[in-house]
């Protein structure tokens, strides 16, 4: 009897039959077009189990080969949402010395890199003695008056009265406390260098005496167990007490150091640093404030029909928080991905390092943006200063403009416009 041949072309199938078809009939000689058919018709059964595999495998390429595109198959992902509103949807807490909403990852998947909280103090109200084991602490003062006191792990210590417009930055570890000054409320944004970070996870004073045992404390604090019994059993948290002094009193002990590291920057009273037709933005970094080495703030103002142009940063994502005004961002993430949505007031925009953006100014009033980056220094790359720095001929190719269009083109880009044409 006559060997089948190896390629299999003398194969036979399960009645004893020659198939018809050999591999390089399936694999070479078919049409593209009809490799569907080819697959979806045949009794595999009457080929090799790798002569089956390749046909699948070709016909799926086949499949994809109306967009040939490098990474077609990313088009079929969407864009998460990108946006979440703090102040409406953030895991609260509420007490009669304040109130706290964060947004983490809990809340926020996609922002895994920064985590908020608005946080409001009343009068004589205070956010306990605390330090955050994972993350740093910055914060911009939205109302009212705060006073912080923060230790190093050196011994120094700092307290400092903030007002509207001022931010701190505490390194991750270092132990501090705030207070409302006055008889007013005070409001105040927190971010976080980690969106795994939680506020309902810190360090917390009270949490840690209230879960030791009396004699401990007895020998750590130099009073009587007796004197103890009546500390609180749970967290405090945001606790109330005397309204501050108008003066910053002494510390417990006068002798403690002052801070060589000033925690505070007058961030609203700063001048521009860049300042356009159609408003404006103040970029502070390690750079303006050493202190803050793990983010960098930045303030944006974009008027009634402004726009913020299409660019995107290198080397950070960004974070933003609105104060006032209405708008909407669009993102780009490549591979035809484009999402728009609109904030307001109190939500959150997250933007993945690297993703191309722009942001509409859609109200009758100016859109106040509060920003955050997780790098120490500040990187943007605008599309139309991209363009403007190459060849004009090699721009026009790609868009099929001629050369006189495309000297057209904007030269020296501002960030925030309102019209050009």
């Amino acid at each position: 009897m006559k060997s089948p041949d190896p390629n299999g072309s003398n194969a036979p199938d399960q009645q004893g039959k020659p198939s018809g078809f050999s591999r390089r009939q399936l694999l070479a000689g078919t049409p593209l077009a009809a490799f569907g058919v080819a697959v979806s018709g045949l009794n595999l059964g009457n080929v090799t189990s790798s002569v089956a595999a390749e046909l699948t495998e070709k016909k799926n390429s086949v499949e994809t080969a109306a967009d040939p595109s490098p990474g077609s198959e990313a088009k079929k992902e969407q864009l998460d949402d990108f946006m979440f509103d703090i102040e409406k949807d953030g895991k609260g807490w509420t007490g009669p010395g304040g109130s706290a909403k964060e947004a983490s990852v809990a809340e926020f998947p996609l922002s895994q890199s920064i985590a908020g909280v608005s946080m409001r103090l009343n009068p004589g109200g205070f956010r306990e003695l605390h330090w955050h084991a994972i993350a740093a602490e910055w914060a911009y003062v939205l109302e009212g008056h705060v006073r912080t006191t923060v230790i190093s792990p050196d011994g120094q210590a700092e307290t400092d009265d903030f007002q509207v417009g001022d931010i701190w930055y505490f390194p991750k570890g270092h132990g501090h406390a705030l207070e409302c000054l006055g008889n007013q409320p005070c409001h105040f944004l927190l971010g976080f260098d980690s969106g795994h970070f939680s506020e309902f996870g810190t360090f917390s004073v009270t949490d840690w005496l209230g879960h030791t045992d009396l004699g401990i404390l007895s020998r750590a604090l130099n009073l009587p167990a007796a004197a103890l019994v009546n500390i609180p059993k749970k967290e405090v948290y945001i606790g109330t007490g005397h309204v501050p002094p108008k003066d910053a009193p002494d510390n417990l002990n006068p002798a403690v150091p002052p801070s060589q590291s000033s925690h505070k920057f007058r961030m609203e009273t700063m001048p521009p640093t860049h300042e356009f037709s159609g408003g404006f933005i103040k970029v502070v970094s390690s750079k303006e404030f050493p202190i803050q080495r793990t983010l960098t703030a930045a303030r944006m103002d974009i008027e009634s029909g402004g726009l913020r142009e299409m660019h995107w940063h290198p080397n950070a994502d960004e974070w933003q928080f609105v104060m006032g005004g209405e708008g909407k961002v669009t993102i780009f993430g490549s591979h035809g991905r484009v999402k728009t949505m609109a904030y307001g007031p109190g939500m959150i925009s997250f933007v993945k390092q690297g993703y191309g953006h722009f942001v509409e100014n859609t109200g009758a009033e100016t859109l106040r943006l509060l920003i955050l980056f997780n790098a120490p220094t500040y990187e943007e790359i605008l599309l139309t200063s991209w363009l403007a720095a190459n060849p004009a001929q090699l721009v026009a190719d790609h868009f099929g403009l001629t050369l006189d269009q495309v000297n057209e083109f904007p030269k020296d880009s501002d960030g925030i416009i309102t019209s050009r044409i």
